[in-house]
């Protein structure tokens, strides 16, 4: 079982935590982290594109010229594709992009990139976040004291937490999620993690049941 140490805000020690070892010790599944970002991407695709058929253009309903005798082609509506401003024919309409993924694929491929994170010593492991007011400055100031400042940093927290949420908005590079919330794409997008021991024990309970079978041999 794997253990990190835990510090405070001014990067002191204070203490350790154990790391369940089927969160953190899990195979690490590039093909699981391709399956569920490519889920969660296509999730967030509005699919509001449209285009209007013949049946929705305007125009009239007869024939523009009669059958034969103008040399001309003959036509049948104005309303047809090959006429400017005529209907589009196979195009887009609105849809859903949303497929689903097995859920014990979903949290399989969580545990890898917790996993993975924790193999490359990308996870920092916080006492607790205190933030008394709404001030991005403050926020900045433990991130620098944590020598987290430089590249992307993931802050995670057991739960809801309106000023140190609100406060890191503005920070890039920088986003804060709560542990209900934690998903594959933004564990990877970013380089690091900044964790709370609260938001820890979170994770175990959420990720931490063994019958799904993932963890290392």
């Amino acid at each position: 079982m794997a253990s990190v140490e835990v510090v405070t805000i001014d990067n002191k020690k204070a203490g350790s935590v154990s790391l369940s070892p089927v969160v953190f010790e899990a195979k690490v599944k590039p093909d699981l982290f391709h399956a569920e970002v490519r889920r969660q991407l296509a999730r967030r695709r509005a699919g509001t594109h449209s285009t209007r058929n013949r049946t929705e253009v305007s125009g009239g309903g007869v024939k523009p010229w009669r059958q034969k005798g103008t040399g001309r082609a003959r036509q049948g509506s104005i309303r047809s594709p090959q006429w400017a401003g005529g209907g589009v024919v196979f195009g887009p309409v609105p849809r859903s992009y949303e497929h689903r993924l097995n859920k014990k694929l979903r949290r399989a491929a969580l545990r890898g990139a917790l996993s993975l994170r924790r193999q490359e010593g990308a996870i920092t492991v916080v006492e607790a976040l205190p933030i008394d007011e709404f001030k991005t400055k403050r926020v900045r100031e433990i991130l620098e004291s944590l020598s987290l400042l430089s590249g992307s940093v993931l802050i995670v927290i057991a739960e809801a937490d309106e000023k140190l949420e609100r406060s890191a908005r503005n920070l890039p590079g920088t986003s804060v999620l709560r542990v209900a919330g934690l998903n594959v794409y933004d564990v990877l997008r970013h380089g690091k993690l900044l964790v709370t021991k609260a938001a820890i024990a979170a994770i175990e309970a959420r990720l931490g049941d063994a019958r799904d079978g993932s963890a290392a041999p």
